[in-house]
């Protein structure tokens, strides 16, 4: 193998400068016409005849005019002063370009190098020929390149976000939620609601294991060192969502107690996405059997590994579409599918299959009256799916959410005086399975005691309609009766003074509530920080349960080992790297080294 020439600094002189390949090897690039040579072409002789021949010897400049050039050593430096982009620029270019798209795919870090970029050689190869795939060539994608690429951007996207914290003239809300991923790890996740310029922006802020226990004081401790990690003051959160599930994020949790301790006056909100919970807590003992039974049935079929291949094979023979359930064993994952639908909708099938594999579960299953209590609860979980499906999106605020929430509670009178006069309209499934006036009779005394009981259960967990009188005016300053609000209350004057702008009412009328407040902070700076301060609370942990939808992408028996939270950021960020800033940084960084 022949010696590699190095680079001189006096090559300058000749309008060249450096690139440097992966591998060390160093080439000459001219900043003139950006052609770029041969590690052997790195000799005076050489780079004197291409400057003659194609650009006119000197043309107008000294050695020493030459010389006041940025460092010739910094290639980038130099190149950027004559408005090129050097090779090694788009190199890396490319590559961190690459790496973002496999993070935002979820994709394996070794898709490149396996994949990818033998695919792109190929291609290169046959339609545009031999020089174009050795350019291509040089785009390093490795799985260790891949990994490092992503874990620098990473890094970027969270320092704008934490800078973004920092600047927001609001304190800000935070999303934390809890799960355990697929090798028994509690990871603990969370996401961030701030003011940024004229709106209100939510982003993720950390993944990270728990790596002793799930007790509160684990969880309050990890919370806590992220923010003292980033130089940021706990006291900057004025709220926290948290899942309500678990006995550490809930609301009498230790995690909660060490929270208040620390910021005393932080407000704390638990999720109301998943009422089902209650449902499960209110059922009467009828009913929760029926329940059960269900999950001893999805167990039966999906627990063991020969049935649920028998119970496939079942549903293919006799023809019906249903030849593959998510079922889960989880009370929880209950409500988040449609799976009491389908165990109604597949009734007989089923029964069929618990005949044929001779399980005692078939006196209990064929009952009738457990198949009542089951069109009861596949209509009832409906109802909440519908519920919940209306405060799964971004940007729902306590208000709002709470408010969907009281307007479901206030159907269930109307629900109970037509199933009192044997009306089931609002249970479809309920309707198309009775027959008989005894039936109806015994279903009905049972619905209307639990749809009492839920009721009262609803009210007392979620404070239903706490936004008192008074505060309403944050929801529509201009219809709001202003007679409601005290005389003695100091921003009286400026409700009145904003209720009387034109302009401000056109854009009450045309923004998001939480925008429209954002952006008064200006005008009237009082008025928007105390409507931001009830909006500002998270009502839900949606985006954290979005974010344990991208952890099981990443969390694979393949790639189970390798820091998760630098991944799901650049895959769930709404912000985008500054790759500029990145790839400016790995340049000098490099000149470094040499």
């Amino acid at each position: 193998m022949s010696k590699k020439r190095k680079w001189d600094d006096d090559y300058v002189r000749y309008w060249f400068t450096c690139t440097t390949e992966v591998d060390g090897t160093q080439r000459p690039q001219c900043v003139l016409c950006n052609s770029v040579f041969s590690n052997a072409d790195l000799r005076p002789s050489k780079l004197s005849d291409h400057f003659n021949r194609q650009h006119g010897g000197v043309a107008g400049h000294d050695l020493n005019s030459l010389k006041h050039m940025p460092a010739p050593s910094d290639q980038s430096e130099t190149l950027k002063a004559f408005g090129v982009a050097s090779h090694e620029d788009t190199l890396l270019q490319a590559s961190y370009q690459f790496a973002y798209l496999c993070a935002k795919e979820k994709n394996p870090h070794t898709v490149a190098e396996k994949l990818v970029k033998p695919c792109a050689l190929e291609i290169a190869q046959i339609v545009l020929g031999p020089d174009a795939q050795k350019k291509l060539q040089q785009v390093p994608l490795s799985d260790d390149v891949i990994h490092s690429r992503i874990d620098e951007m990473s890094q970027d996207i969270l320092q704008q976000v934490l800078e973004d914290i920092k600047a927001s003239p609001l304190k800000v809300g935070i999303q934390l939620a809890e799960t355990t991923d697929m090798d028994d790890c509690s990871q603990l996740m969370a996401f961030v609601r701030y003011i940024k310029e004229r709106e209100i922006v939510e982003e993720f802020l950390f993944c990270e294991p728990l790596q002793l226990s799930m007790k509160g004081i684990d969880v309050f401790n990890l919370f806590r060192d992220f923010f003292l990690k980033h130089k940021i003051a706990l006291d900057v959160c004025g709220s926290v969502c948290t899942d309500g599930a678990s006995s550490m994020l809930g609301e009498n949790s230790e995690f909660v107690a060490y929270v208040k301790k620390e910021i005393p006056h932080i407000v704390v909100t638990h999720c109301l996405l998943n009422p089902h919970a209650l449902v499960i807590k209110t059922l009467p003992t009828k009913l929760r059997d029926a329940l059960f039974t269900v999950v001893r049935v999805i167990n039966f079929i999906k627990g063991r590994a020969p049935n649920h291949r028998l119970f496939q094979a079942f549903f293919e023979e006799i023809g019906i579409e249903y030849s593959v359930l998510l079922f889960h064993t989880e009370m929880r994952w209950l409500s988040r599918g449609q799976i009491l639908t389908h165990i109604f909708e597949m009734y007989e099938e089923i029964n069929q299959f618990l005949h044929h594999k001779s399980s005692n579960l078939v006196d209990g299953f064929e009952n009738k009256e457990f198949k009542i209590h089951l069109a009861y609860l596949a209509d009832l979980f409906k109802h909440l799916n519908e519920l919940s499906a209306s405060m799964q999106r971004t940007g729902m605020n306590t208000v709002s959410a709470r408010e969907k929430l009281s307007a479901f509670v206030r159907k269930f009178p109307f629900w109970q005086k037509r199933i009192e006069k044997r009306n089931f309209t609002n249970f479809p499934f309920l309707e198309e399975i009775i027959v008989s006036d005894n039936e109806g009779i015994f279903i009905a005394a049972e619905i209307t005691l639990h749809l009492q009981q839920l009721s009262n259960f609803f009210h007392g967990y979620f404070s239903i309609g706490d936004l008192n009188e008074a505060s309403k005016w944050i929801l529509d300053p201009f219809l709001f009766n202003i007679d409601f609000v005290d005389d003695s209350y100091l921003m009286k004057n400026d409700l009145a003074e904003l209720r009387a702008s034109g302009q401000i009412l056109m854009e009450f009328e045309t923004m998001k509530l939480e925008d429209f407040w954002c952006a008064q902070f200006t005008a009237f700076p009082n008025l928007a920080k105390t409507a931001l301060e009830i909006l500002m609370p998270f009502a839900t942990t949606y985006l954290c349960e979005l974010g344990f939808s991208s952890l099981l992408h990443f969390k694979t028996k393949s790639r189970s080992c390798f820091n998760l939270s630098d991944d799901i950021r650049v895959a769930i960020s709404k912000k985008v790297p500054r790759f500029s800033d990145i790839i400016e940084q790995k340049l000098q960084l490099q000149q470094k080294s040499l």
